[in-house]
């Protein structure tokens, strides 16, 4: 009898001990936040949006920005953003044209690659400066994928079958796989942002991913963002609404139809869904949401801006 308590009390501290210590995994792995690395992001204090308005400028002078509900312009930077209605969702294109590739930024939210580090899309622009943003691939939600950010390399773990974006300092584009080359490679070929999510949109103008192609196990139609290039340091931003009575949402094939309908040349995924929202000039300009019960910013890891 004694010895059949005893084991029985050993089931029950082994079992609290595997409930204990899932639990810690679950809470390390989504909840506890860690800071690996504290990004300097060289702007000293943050200005305000009004005064960031008025400071984009490649030299030391001043030049006084143009801006409207859906425009700006400063002679560095031009901005103009549309509503489309594409497939009974609602879409926002923003197209980009800058002088320099200075423009084309990522930030990290709370200023710090590490884990479990998120702040709103509109938040990461704001504390950084952006006249325009995007979400980025949420690097903080995946394990493995390469992180490279503004010149630096955070994250050089190969993602098997993972296509990524590869934004070069010269401004340009290219789709590669994680598998055929590595992070150190692509740093010193030129890169200056690698963007793990994908998968690629359009690739030499032509469409890339199939009718029925989707990410993981993601619904057919959802909110997205993607990011597009038409010509040297042209560019189109690109989010759309989704799972509400308004907007249905997209499925990857449509989204690559209506980048490829914008002129691109080259056309990446980024992280969708609730994470989906599009950031100008102090404003979220679409709906985000997750389960269309309301519309609210998902909190994000990072973000692609202009600024």
């Amino acid at each position: 009898m004694k010895k059949h308590m005893k084991r029985h009390a050993w089931n029950i501290l082994f079992a609290a001990v595997l409930v204990s210590f899932t639990a810690y995994v679950a809470l390390d792995t989504f909840v506890i936040t860690h800071v690996y690395q504290n990004v300097d992001t060289g702007t000293g204090t943050t200005t305000s949006e009004a005064q960031a308005a008025t400071l984009r400028s490649s030299d030391t002078s001043s030049q006084t920005a143009t801006v409207t509900d859906d425009s700006y312009s400063d002679g560095s930077v031009s901005i103009k953003i549309t509503t489309d209605r594409v497939d009974d969702t609602t879409v926002y294109a923003a197209d980009v044209t800058l002088s320099s590739t200075d423009y084309l930024k990522t930030a990290f939210a709370q200023n710090a690659y590490g884990q479990n580090l998120t702040e709103t899309t509109s938040d990461i622009a704001s504390d950084n400066n952006a006249v325009l943003a995007i979400n980025g691939d949420y690097y903080g939600a995946q394990r493995s994928g390469y992180v490279l950010r503004n010149g630096t390399l955070y994250r050089d773990t190969v993602k098997e079958e993972q296509e990524d974006l590869v934004i070069g300092t010269d401004g340009s584009f290219q789709i590669i796989s994680e598998s055929d080359i590595s992070a150190s490679e692509l740093l010193e070929d030129g890169a200056a942002q690698i963007l793990s999510f994908g998968p690629g949109l359009v690739e030499d103008g032509e469409i890339a991913v199939t009718e029925n192609e989707e990410v993981g196990k993601a619904k057919a139609s959802n909110p997205r963002t993607a990011v597009g290039i038409i010509d040297d340091l042209h560019y189109v931003f690109v989010v759309s609404d989704g799972r509400t009575d308004e907007s249905t949402g997209l499925t990857l094939y449509q989204l690559a139809e209506y980048m490829q309908g914008l002129g691109v040349e080259t056309a990446y995924n980024l992280d969708g869904g609730g994470s989906s929202t599009m950031y100008f000039n102090g404003n979220v300009m679409n709906n985000p949401t997750t389960g269309g019960n309301r519309v609210s910013e998902r909190k994000v890891s990072d973000i692609v801006y202009i600024g």
